[in-house]
């Protein structure tokens, strides 16, 4: 067969005249698969997101059709709730399901209140709503987890301002009928988030077994990128934990997936505080290992002790993820770290003899001293390392394979700054009263639709980091749906007679909906798409609609989301340069604290704050890292590592088994650290100037110590010294707070 122009085959027109259209438009072929992919959502869904799509679909048409058989006054309200509880699994759905349940009777409490107080008094009643709202933010911001639309608490009081929305605007036109107006509300909320949790039970199959799988697929996941750092650092690659921070930040969602795997799995035991307590020893990990790679700032050092134990460690973390797929093999993997542990112990405790036979035959070799020294702090540090690997993989079997009569717990702890929860509350407040206000002082007949949209988007958004951002994708999808709704309320509302006709063409409208939620990149508009689809088309029961009361619910929809958009973006807005130098402010507070109070936090709550100051540096800037970005997750890094090193240094002299001299170098040290960088910034040299001369004073004094236990508290407190000199040195600009570091605004 014969070629034409030597390229396209002759038999396969349709490619040759593609490829020359393309060709002739300055375009190119790749241009299809590009194309393509952005489309692949919608075309090509996996089957997991499909079966989301169609479940949800079905479960809000159920709500809307049992809503109009009722012949309920706002029957779409029911199909709203069931797209806002809808999850991808069973444990969101339920959890989800529950706080909206809890937020329900709250916001309807507190809707019944507010009406109640404000009869004929319109500023006072949006005053009070504006207030109510914002005390939810308030609460919402405090309370455990993450702030992100998969925090259910969180979502328990972003419901409560959904319903006292709802409830206390229409209350307020007629307030002799407010209790009616409030069962009816609920009503709607209940049957949705019924249909909705009766409905995805169905869908699910084997959900003990596939939440207890995916709760050790999480765990293997996280010890394994761990694992691949940690074998990376003990190669000497000081890059190697570069990308910890989001490791961390993973960390920090897998721990929120944990309660959802609890929902599926029913009645269980304590498999999820296990699993919580493996992700914080494996958080813990990462600050091990730093301070692993500040003590091989000088890999000269460290002899073939220190490299054949490294070599088998680098070597153990590798096949550790692997291993641990396999069940039966974790004895065996249990074994050889405990061989691996023991061996590492052994050895640290063979250059301390080595040390102390140098000691007690003088002369001493100082270059030798030295360099056995560190080496055996190295190992140590290393056999810390192992250990705390040791007891990640306990609790995970323990996750896995429950033990009888267990009693273990390891609470949801989260670390909150009620500055931000003031700013959102205020944030939310101020919004909403500006728009009463202007309803009020424009007298629009549907300005209350438009105070009901911005209490909603208040309610939703004020909570997250970075609120600007999702009110402009909600913005966007609120256009999205106000045309598709138009062509549903003109073209196939008045052609239909039945709600049978009515649900089929509802089902690809909203199947298009379920698959973009699907996406994370389109999640936010989706959100705004499938909320408001059926309240702009507000299908009634005689088979029509109003097209009047769509144009008046979609331009209020609408103008609310531009209002809102503008709102975050004007008042408080996210200052990406002030929350990073609050953050460094806190952190250089924080060790200032560590060193003076008399009880000062628990190391896992020093490796916790950590963990979301970089969640949240993180989703400041959505995801995208540069080089400020980086900078600070290493500043924050280096401050996790410096508080663990002065809970190390306050824990050797609580044991007072220091000799004299040297427990006075470290009490020293502290007593700056108790000031460092403090008010107008003048201690950072101070504070670096003690740890330097505390270390060479512990140096000296280690190299004359006979008494064994006083010697290995000198090079405990010695290793602990050495990480914190190292850091304040590798990060001099960060820990300075009279250097404006990075933020040129500050400068």
């Amino acid at each position: 067969m014969g070629m034409s122009d030597g390229a396209i085959p002759k038999k396969r027109p349709f490619t040759a005249l593609l490829t020359n259209f393309l060709a002739r438009t300055g375009l190119s072929a790749p241009l299809l698969p590009r194309l393509f992919a952005h489309v692949r959502w919608l075309i090509a869904p996996n089957l997991y997101n499909f079966g989301y799509a169609l479940r949800t679909t079905i479960a809000s048409l159920i709500a809307l059709g049992i809503a109009l058989w009722w012949e309920l006054g706002s029957p779409q309200w029911a199909a709203l709730t069931v797209w806002m509880i809808a999850q991808g699994s069973r444990g969101k759905s339920l959890a989800k399901a529950r706080w909206h349940m809890f937020g329900m009777v709250v916001g309807t409490l507190a809707a019944i209140g507010i009406v109640a107080i404000s009869p004929q008094q319109p500023l006072l009643f949006i005053l009070l709503l504006a207030t109510c709202i914002g005390s939810f933010c308030f609460i919402g911001t405090l309370l455990p987890g993450p702030a992100t639309m998969t925090n259910y608490r969180i979502h328990g009081m972003r419901a409560s301002g959904f319903t006292v929305a709802i409830i206390a605007l229409d209350g307020s036109a007629d307030p002799d009928h407010i209790f009616m107006i409030a069962m009816s509300r609920a009503t709607y909320i209940t049957l949705g988030v019924v249909i909705e949790t009766v409905l995805s039970s169905l869908f699910q199959f084997r959900l003990n077994e596939r939440a207890r799988e995916r709760l050790a697929g999480n765990f293997i996941n996280a010890v394994g990128n761990a694992a691949q750092a940690l074998a990376m650092t003990l190669t000497g690659d000081r890059k190697a934990l570069r990308n910890s921070p989001e490791m961390l930040a993973s960390l920090a969602s897998l721990g929120d997936q944990i309660e959802f795997a609890e929902i599926e799995m029913g009645k269980h035991g304590h498999e999820g505080d296990h699993a919580r307590a493996a992700l914080s020893d494996i958080a813990a990990l990462f600050s091990r290992a730093l301070d692993l790679s500040a003590l091989m700032d000088d890999p000269s050092s460290y002899g073939t002790t220190w490299q054949k134990v490294a070599d088998r460690s680098h070597d153990f973390l590798l096949s550790l993820p692997d291993r641990l797929k396999d069940p039966p093999e974790f004895p065996g993997l249990m074994a050889e770290l405990a061989s691996l542990r023991a061996d590492c112990r052994l050895d640290a405790a063979t250059c301390l003899d080595i040390e102390m036979n140098m000691v007690t035959h003088p002369p001493v070799k100082a270059a030798a001293e030295i360099a056995v020294t560190r080496e055996g702090q190295a190992l140590h540090v290393l056999g810390d390392m192992l250990d705390q690997l040791q007891e990640a993989l306990t609790q995970f079997e323990a996750s896995r394979n429950p033990l009888p009569h267990d009693r273990f717990h390891f609470a949801m702890r989260t670390w909150r700054d009620w500055r931000i929860a003031f700013a959102n509350s205020l944030r939310a407040s101020v919004s909403i009263f500006l728009a009463g206000v202007f309803w009020f002082a424009t007298a629009w007949p549907d300005g209350i639709v438009f105070v009901m949209f911005v209490c909603i988007v208040c309610a939703l958004f004020s909570t997250l980091e970075t609120p600007a951002m999702a009110s402009r994708a909600f913005l966007h999808g609120a256009l999205c749906v106000s045309a598709v709704a138009m062509l549903i309320t003109f073209w196939v509302v008045p052609a239909v007679t039945v709600y049978e006709m009515l649900a089929a063409a509802f089902v690809p409208f909203m199947m298009i909906g379920g698959l973009a939620f699907a996406n994370p990149s389109m999640i936010l508009g989706a959100v705004a798409y499938n909320l408001f689809l059926t309240i702009l088309v507000a299908p009634l029961n005689q088979g029509r609609t109003d097209e009047i009361l769509f144009f008046n619910t979609a331009m209020p929809l609408c103008l609310a989301m531009a209002f809102c958009t503008w709102m975050y973006r004007v008042f408080l807005p996210l200052d990406p340069d002030g929350v990073r130098w609050d953050m460094r402010q806190q952190i250089l507070r924080g060790l200032r604290n560590l060193a003076r109070k008399p009880h000062p936090a628990l190391p896992r709550d020093v490796v916790g704050i950590s963990v979301e100051r970089m969640v949240r540096l993180l989703n400041t800037v959505a995801g995208r890292r540069g080089p400020v970005i980086d900078a600070y997750l290493s500043g924050v890094l280096s401050g996790m590592t410096v508080g663990l090193a002065i809970l190390n240094l306050r824990g050797i002299l609580t044991r007072a088994e220091l000799p004299p001299a040297a427990a006075h170098d470290v009490q020293q040290m502290l007593a700056r650290m108790a000031q460092f960088t403090g008010r107008y910034g003048g201690h950072y040299g101070r504070t670096e100037r003690a740890t330097r001369l505390a270390v060479i004073s512990l140096e000296r004094q280690e190299q004359v110590e006979t008494n064994l236990s006083q010697r290995v508290e000198i090079l405990r407190a010695l290793a602990s010294l050495r990480v914190i000199s190292a850091e304040l040195t590798t990060n001099r600009l960060f820990f300075d707070a009279s250097s404006p570091y990075l933020d040129p605004v500050f400068s």
